[in-house]
C-alpha cells in the first residue's frame, strides 16, 4: 500500500512538473544568469592506444550536475518524494562534447535516466565510449609515457551562459580496470577560459590529463631481446675460420634478420621524424653489422694473399705480428690452443738437430762417393785404354759432375724460393687471423654497450 502510495503521487508529480514545461530553453528564472555545471569523470577502462594513427580508445563515466529552476517541488506535499528518475531527453541537457574527439561516428548521447531532486538538482550519469586524439612521442619507445588530454566543454553556450566547474582535482580512477599494456600515473583535472578568434564571449572548458606509462615487458621479449641476441652473433663472424666460406653469409643473414625486426617497429609507430629509441638501436646494430661486413671482406682479401703479394711491411710485422698477436692469443696458422707453442719449438729444435745431422751425412757421403767414382772412373779408364789401345786427352773424372751439381743448386734455389713465397703467404694469413681478433673483441665491446644503454633506459 505504501508503494502504491509513492507511485500514484510520483506519477501525480511527473504530470505536474512538466505540464508547462520546455527542455529547449536554458533552465534559469533569469537570462542573465549563468548556469553552472559540475563535471566528473571517471575512468573505467583503456580500449586502445592506436600510436601509428595517434587515437585513444577509452571508457569513461561522465556525469554531470546542475540546478533546473523549473523542476522543484515540496516533498512534504508528495509523501516526502524527494527524488524521481526520468530519461534524459525529458529534461534540458548541456551540450558538453569533447573537443578533440576523433570519432567518425556523431550520434547523441546515450539516452539513461536522470536522477531529479525535489530542490530542482539533477544528476546525469551516461557511459561514453570515447576516442580522443592523442600526440603520441615515441622517442624512448618501448620505455616511453605519454600524456592524452581529454577536453570537454558546451558547444554553442560560452561562459556567460554556462560554466563548468571541476567535481574532483582530478578524474576518478577508482574504477579503473587494470590495463595489459599501460599503467596509469595520474589524471588531474584542469580548467581553462579560452576567448577564440570568432567569439568575443569566453569559453570554458575542463582539460583531464590523462598519464600513462608503457609496460615494456612485451616488447622487451619480443622485440628487443631477439635483436640483442642476433647482434651478438655478428662478432662471431670475425672468429668464424677464412676458409669455410661462410663469414659474408652470417653477416648478410644477421643483417636480413634484424630488417625483419625493423619493419615490425615501422608498422607499429607512426610516420613522425622522432625515430624510437628501439628503432635507433636495430639501425645502429644494422650499421655495426654492416661495418662488420665489409672489414670481413677486406680481411679475407689479406688472408688469401698468395705468393704473389708484397711482403708484409715492417711496421705491421712488429705492431700486428709481434705485439697484437701476443696480446690476442693467435697462435701461428695452424696451430691452437691445444698444441702449445713450446712444444711445438721444442719438436722444431729436436727435429732440426736431427735434420742437420741427416742433411750432414747427406753432404759429406755424396762428396766420398763422389771421390770414390772418380777414382774408379780412372781405373777404368786406364783398363779400357790399355785393353784397346785407345789414346788420346784424359778426360776429367768430375768434369760429368759440374751440370749435375749445377742442376742441384738450381733446385735448391726453387725450393728456397718456394719456401720464402710460402712463408709469405703465411704472414699474411696471420695478420688477418690477427685482425679478425682484433675486430671481434671490438664489436662486441660495441654490442655491449649498446646493449647496457637500450636496457638502463628501462630503469
Amino acid at each position: 500500500a505504501v508503494e502504491s502510495a509513492k507511485g500514484k503521487y510520483a506519477h501525480m508529480l511527473f504530470n505536474e512538473l512538466f505540464e508547462d514545461y520546455s527542455n529547449a530553453l536554458r533552465p534559469v528564472e533569469d537570462t542573465d544568469k549563468v548556469l553552472n555545471v559540475t563535471l566528473q569523470i571517471t575512468l573505467s577502462q583503456i580500449k586502445d592506444m592506436d600510436e601509428r594513427n595517434q587515437i585513444l580508445s577509452a571508457y569513461l563515466w561522465i556525469r554531470q550536475s546542475w540546478y533546473d529552476a523549473y523542476l522543484r517541488w515540496d516533498k512534504d506535499k508528495y509523501d516526502g518524494l524527494d527524488s524521481i528518475r526520468i530519461p534524459s531527453n525529458l529534461v534540458w541537457r548541456p551540450d558538453i562534447v569533447l573537443y578533440n574527439k576523433a570519432d567518425d561516428d556523431f550520434s547523441e548521447p546515450v539516452n539513461t535516466n536522470v536522477v531529479l531532486r525535489y530542490d530542482g538538482k539533477i544528476t546525469w550519469d551516461a557511459p561514453a565510449i570515447t576516442k580522443s586524439s592523442c600526440v603520441v612521442d615515441v622517442s624512448y619507445f618501448p620505455f616511453d609515457s605519454q600524456q592524452c588530454n581529454l577536453t570537454f566543454g558546451s558547444w554553442t553556450y560560452n561562459g556567460n551562459q554556462v560554466d563548468l566547474i571541476n567535481s574532483l582535482d582530478s578524474g576518478d580512477l577508482s574504477d579503473f580496470i587494470e590495463d595489459v599494456e599501460w599503467e596509469i600515473h595520474g589524471m588531474p583535472a584542469v580548467k581553462n577560459v579560452i576567448t577564440y578568434g570568432c567569439c568575443s564571449e569566453p569559453y570554458p572548458d575542463v582539460t583531464f590529463t590523462l598519464i600513462l606509462k608503457r609496460k615494456s615487458s612485451f616488447y622487451i621479449f619480443n622485440l628487443l631481446l631477439p635483436c640483442i641476441l642476433i647482434s651478438f652473433l655478428a662478432p662471431l663472424g670475425f672468429y668464424l675460420p677464412a676458409d669455410s666460406g661462410e663469414k659474408v653469409s652470417l653477416g648478410v643473414t644477421v643483417l636480413l634478420a634484424l630488417t625483419v625486426f625493423q619493419l615490425m617497429v615501422a608498422e607499429i609507430m607512426p610516420p613522425s621524424e622522432n625515430v624510437p629509441l628501439i628503432g635507433k638501436y636495430y639501425i645502429a646494430t644494422m650499421t655495426m653489422i654492416t661495418a662488420s661486413t665489409a672489414l670481413t671482406i677486406i680481411i679475407m682479401n689479406l688472408h688469401h694473399c698468395g705468393s704473389e703479394a708484397k711482403p708484409v711491411p715492417q711496421w705491421a710485422k712488429v705492431v700486428i705480428l709481434d705485439y697484437m698477436s701476443k696480446i690476442f692469443f693467435v697462435y701461428d696458422v695452424g696451430e691452437n690452443c691445444t698444441s702449445p707453442k713450446r712444444e711445438k719449438e721444442e719438436e722444431c729444435r729436436l727435429e732440426g738437430d736431427d735434420g742437420g745431422q741427416r742433411r750432414h751425412k747427406e753432404v759429406r757421403s755424396p762428396l766420398s762417393t763422389r771421390n770414390d767414382d772418380c777414382n774408379l772412373k780412372e781405373k777404368l779408364n786406364g783398363n779400357w785404354n790399355k785393353s784397346y789401345g785407345v789414346h788420346g786427352e784424359n778426360v776429367n773424372c768430375c768434369s760429368c759432375y759440374k751440370m749435375l751439381i749445377k742442376n742441384i743448386e738450381y733446385i735448391a734455389n726453387c725450393v728456397r724460393d718456394h719456401k720464402a713465397n710460402r712463408a709469405k703467404g703465411i704472414e699474411w694469413k696471420k695478420v688477418a687471423k690477427v685482425m679478425d681478433r682484433f675486430f671481434m673483441w671490438i664489436f662486441f665491446i660495441m654490442v655491449f654497450f649498446m646493449s647496457v644503454l637500450i636496457i638502463g633506459k628501462a630503469a
